[in-house]
């Protein structure tokens, strides 16, 4: 369903991406983990055309662009099969938590008013936001502008929502509260992409772990493979300051 293939990002003469190949299934939920800095938050900027990649190729639902010549219609049409959920919940303070949901369907999906309110009152109850249409995001908590994010990116019905660190930026209390969300949003078949440095939650949630390190992919597979018996010495060493509870929190 979506594909990357030999994929290289610089930043001036810092290499950022190395050549990384990434193979994502309809339903999957890839967690990428890995050191800061590795380039996963990167891939996926780069994914969604927020970052341009130097070189390589993108293929999505059938949509396949080479990232060293993209041209501009090639971006929006990938776009229009992505969302992306931000770690600083990127919401328009001036707008409502509505609003804020509305945005995209009214602008890229051409939706009108009523249609655009209906799907983002449902979406808003789905994450537990009943209510709260009307709310500013100053008015809401982190946790809750999390998930006005979540909304925003359900709202599109993409074939793959990116989710960049989203529990980052959240009080410790509030981050179980967030992951249950998108433990929720995985269980309903939504394909997934997740940067994320919580690691009981990627051994739980996900149906394949990616571990990245310098731009590299280090090794890849189900999550008991990569937990329990890493293949790879820098995979090793990188989960060795983790002590995962194997009774899952989290099952699908």
């Amino acid at each position: 369903m979506l594909e990357i293939k030999n994929i290289h990002k610089s930043f001036a003469k810092t290499k950022v991406l190395q050549g990384l190949d990434v193979s994502v299934n309809e339903r999957d939920v890839v967690a990428l983990i890995g050191p800061s800095g590795s380039g996963k938050t990167t891939l996926l900027r780069c994914i969604n055309f927020l970052e341009r990649a130097d070189s390589g190729k993108l293929s999505i639902d059938g949509l396949q662009v080479d990232f060293s010549h993209v041209k501009a219609g090639e971006i929006q049409n990938v776009r229009q099969k992505t969302a992306m959920v931000f770690q600083n919940y990127a919401l328009f303070l001036n707008k409502n938590a509505g609003e804020n949901v509305m945005e995209g369907l009214l602008v890229s999906k051409k939706k009108s008013k009523d249609e655009a309110r209906a799907i983002a009152e449902e979406m808003l109850e789905k994450v537990g936001l009943h209510g709260r249409f009307d709310s500013k995001p100053f008015e809401l908590s982190g946790g809750q502008q999390q998930r006005v994010g979540i909304a925003r990116a359900l709202a599109l019905n993409p074939k793959v929502i990116l989710f960049d660190e989203p529990t980052s930026a959240l009080d410790p209390e509030i981050v179980n509260e967030i992951l249950e969300v998108i433990r929720f949003v995985a269980k309903s078949g939504v394909t997934m992409i997740i940067v994320t440095h919580e690691m009981q939650f990627a051994y739980d949630v996900a149906t394949k772990v990616i571990f990245i390190d310098n731009g590299f992919l280090v090794e890849e597979g189900k999550p008991k493979d990569i937990f329990d018996k890493p293949k790879e010495e820098r995979t090793k060493q990188f989960l060795s300051r983790f002590n995962l509870g194997r009774d899952s929190q989290y099952y699908i």
